[in-house]
């Protein structure tokens, strides 16, 4: 969601609640009147504070000052409040998240819910884009996501919340984690007549999802073209703190095994020494302490081994990387260490997630989140350029749009990852040698170091941006 440095941003356009806008790169959220009951149930209520410090919403202050200058605009007249919610480092989405990413959001969203039932209150959108992973926590971001709770009143997000969060976590836990990649191309949740015609049999004989995918696909289905009036008193508050209960225990009961990916392992059968791989820590700790980026993006960061190295200069770290098992168990680790500032996600470099949404302008393109203070194309450089046909002078520009500072690491032909690459295809790649990596890159960076990493024939660049 790239913020101009002001005005509307277009991720926003669909809610009647109100908008976020920026003045001067700074975020703000107006809240309009018609939202006014509900935004003040929630503050007074103690919703609000509660799931604050229980780091599940995104804290705001509220800024009179703004409220005051935009009154005479043209949307003055609908404003109610504006707030400044706390700045997100770094957006991302669903599709780029691992399989417990997905499923911490799901349980998130759904904690979220019951405990604004608990207070009075429901949860009306479960867009799983809506939660985003702020210090190693899934977190709400959208503040106007709340209404007053209504007695008899179903769920409205029950359907968005099955097609968000729980179908594709089944289809990745079931079938194949890269499935998670239909929320891709369906932007509003894999519809459920189509989960449940690629889910096995068996999914069928598991009443969670017998209830919520399945047999919720086929009501969808009878009831697609009929008006369905709502009789009062339908769901009882019982009633919908049980569904929320059964969802809980559905998706908690979904599992995924990070195994069976050529990069899952990737660390325990590599060519490096333990003096090498200890080098090359110690130059991206040096490098990256040296330059203090706010925002690092490592581009192939596998586990996330090296982001970590990264991120100790206080920098906020996202580690990307095309293999979800590697990202997985990333993620696990970010958990388990509690960490705050490293954010791992799924991307192919060579098809990174594009502009989609209405006017394509919804969900912003890996580019257009850029570009960060410094990127970090460590071991990756021979994969773009071997196994992917892509020029070297195409992959500089490439690295040149994405950071001002770029620490990447040349390996040459002679060593065995690449010669790896190459037993199974024809060498057409005369240009690839340390000379015409140089050549290519100088075309769009000014070379600062250049380290040969020891025990190895790789080098180790640190380059600016021209």
């Amino acid at each position: 969601m790239t913020t101009p440095t002001n005005g509307q941003l277009s991720a926003s356009f669909r809610d009647p609640s109100g908008y976020l806008f920026s003045r001067n790169g700074i975020l703000y959220r107006q809240v309009n009147r018609a939202y006014a009951e509900d935004y003040a149930r929630l503050m007074d209520s103690g919703l609000y504070e509660k799931l604050v410090k229980a780091n599940l919403l995104i804290p705001h202050v509220e800024t009179d000052q703004i409220l005051a200058e935009i009154a005479s605009s043209p949307r003055g007249e609908a404003a109610f409040k504006v707030i400044q919610p706390e700045r997100v480092s770094f957006i991302s989405y669903p599709y780029e998240w691992s399989f417990s990413q997905l499923k911490d959001a799901a349980l998130a969203t759904l904690s979220i819910h019951k405990r604004a039932l608990k207070l009075g209150m429901s949860l009306k959108d479960a867009s799983a884009y809506n939660i985003q992973f702020v210090r190693g926590r899934a977190m709400l971001i959208d503040t106007l996501s709340f209404e007053t709770y209504k007695e008899g009143e179903p769920w409205t997000a029950y359907r968005q919340f099955c097609q968000h969060f729980l179908a594709p976590l089944a289809l990745m836990s079931y079938r194949d984690v890269r499935l998670s990649q239909l929320l891709r191309v369906y932007i509003d949740g894999v519809p459920l007549d189509l989960a449940s015609e690629l889910l096995p049999f068996k999914t069928k004989l598991n009443f969670g999802l017998l209830t919520h995918i399945h047999i919720h696909a086929g009501t969808q289905k009878r009831y697609s073209d009929k008006a369905v009036e709502l009789r009062k008193g339908a769901m009882s508050l019982q009633a919908m703190i049980g569904l929320i209960e059964s969802l809980e225990s559905t998706v908690k009961k979904l599992t995924w095994t990070p195994t069976g990916t050529e990069w899952g392992a990737y660390y325990d059968a590599t060519n490096y020494s333990d003096s090498a791989f200890d080098h090359k820590k110690q130059l991206i700790r040096e490098w990256t302490a040296e330059k203090k980026p706010k925002l690092i993006w490592d581009l192939g960061g596998n586990t996330g081994v090296f982001s970590r190295e990264a991120a100790l200069s206080g920098a906020f770290t996202v580690s990307f990387d095309i293999d979800p098992a590697a990202v997985e168990q990333n993620y696990r680790v970010v958990k388990k260490n509690k960490e705050q500032n490293l954010l791992p996600l799924v991307l192919d470099l060579t098809n990174p997630s594009p502009a989609i949404g209405w006017d394509h302008a919804e969900r912003d393109s890996f580019g257009q989140r850029g570009p960060a203070d410094m990127a970090l194309a460590l071991a990756v450089i021979h994969h773009l350029a071997i196994s992917n046909n892509v020029p070297l002078p195409q992959l500089a520009r490439f690295f040149a749009a994405r950071a001002k500072w770029l620490v990447i690491e040349f390996v040459p032909k002679s060593d065995s990852q690449v010669k790896r690459l190459l037993s199974s295809r024809k060498d057409i790649f005369p240009t690839y040698t340390r000379e015409g990596f140089e050549a290519a890159f100088l075309q769009e960076f000014n070379i600062h170091k250049a380290e040969s990493v020891r025990d190895s024939e790789r080098v180790l660049y640190l380059m600016e941006t021209r």
